[in-house]
């Protein structure tokens, strides 16, 4: 028998740029970035002010690459900030779309996806979706306990790439992501590991704002106490303290800069301080896999490593060599975001899950034109 064709048009919107592709189940047809000016952005208000623009960049795109929107079987944005959800992909309603609008859990580019998703999908008369946001919340209620009674850990992690390299690996072990224990460390500006059990990510660290390995751009756990003198010094105002954490904490706070590479070439060059920094960095990312494992009380099938740093061939060894014993090391480099919401998007499509209805629920699968 013949397999079931879908088409479809996947978008993820960045600050300066929006990604767009257009895939045949698996299969690229088209994968594009557009580019936006900053003066042109600027005469927006808001973000959320953005969309007509931005749909009409990502319209005037397909046409000029032959896309006949007539074949499109759904759209597939990425999902914003929203309020806590389970992972999986969720259909584009109301709720949501008041909650995108609004800016719920914060204002972010990627706020955009689910209404630039359900604007186009809505007049084609077909569905849209979005699949496992930034605040995919799956912790179980012990790891939510902080130590500190007024502040709770929060889940807020790389949830689109995590989940789908977990899936591409279980299938490859010939197992459902279900079926499976795996530790999950996305490595790129941010860097989180995720403890996936059975389906669900029971623990991981908030990469955004404040815990967890130090990445490029980002200081992750920092000695609390410290900080609190930092902050109480008089020397820093508020946001100075949070852009050292945030985009000038990790590599760029020690060496100047983001690039993994720059970083790899200071060291072949003899940088003593770069290589040590550069070690650091693998360490305490292995250190959290550590901690993780023991989330999963051992018991561990695959430790997968992923993102932009999972390039650096040396950064990966040193990684490796301190978790190997834990279980196999399966290295995906990069993040192929267009192809994991395609990937969310068919599994509803095929009646392989349910799709879920926002803010929790699931139904059946919905009708799609084939």
């Amino acid at each position: 028998m013949e397999e079931q064709k879908f088409r479809i048009l996947t978008i993820n919107p960045g600050s300066t740029s929006t990604k767009i592709g257009v895939f045949e189940n698996e299969r690229p047809l088209l994968e594009k970035t557009i580019r936006h000016e900053a003066d042109v952005l600027r005469q927006y208000k808001t973000i959320v002010d953005q969309y007509e623009f931005r749909k009409q960049t990502i319209l005037q795109a397909l046409d000029e690459e032959g896309i006949n929107l007539s074949k499109l079987s759904a759209v597939c944005g990425r999902g914003g900030l929203l309020r806590p959800i389970e992972g999986g992909t969720y259909r584009v309603n109301e709720a949501m779309l008041e909650d995108l609008r609004r800016g719920y859990s914060g204002q972010h580019a990627s706020n955009l996806g689910g209404i630039l998703a359900h604007e186009i999908a809505s007049a084609l008369n077909i569905p849209s979706f979005i699949v496992d946001p930034v605040v995919v919340d799956e912790l179980d209620p012990i790891a939510r306990i902080s130590g500190f009674p007024l502040i709770e850990r929060r889940s807020i992690f790389h949830a689109l790439n995590q989940k789908a390299v977990a899936r591409r690996v279980a299938k490859q072990l010939g197992k459902r992501y279900d079926e499976l224990n795996l530790i999950v460390a996305h490595m790129g500006g941010g860097i989180t590991v995720g403890a996936h059990k059975q389906g669900r990510v029971v623990d991981v660290n908030n990469g955004l704002d404040g815990e967890g390995p130090f990445s490029p751009e980002r200081a992750g756990t920092v000695p609390a106490g410290d900080l609190v003198a930092l902050c109480f010094s008089g020397e820093y105002y508020r946001e100075e303290i949070m852009n050292m954490l945030v985009g000038g904490g990790g590599l760029v706070g020690y060496l100047g800069t983001n690039d993994a590479v720059k970083v790899e070439n200071m060291i072949e060059a003899g940088d003593e301080k770069a290589k040590l920094v550069y070690e650091a960095m693998a360490y305490q990312v292995a250190k959290e896999i550590g901690a993780a494992s023991a989330v999963l009380s051992g018991k561990v099938d695959a430790i997968i490593l992923t993102g932009g740093l999972a390039y650096g061939k040396s950064f990966v060894e040193q990684i490796t060599r301190r978790v190997q014993w834990i279980a196999d090391v399966i290295v995906h480099p990069g993040e192929n975001e267009l192809q994991a919401l395609a990937e969310g998007a068919l599994r509803v499509l095929r009646g392989e899950e349910e799709g879920k209805v926002y803010p929790g629920k699931a139904v059946s699968p919905v009708p799609a034109r084939r």
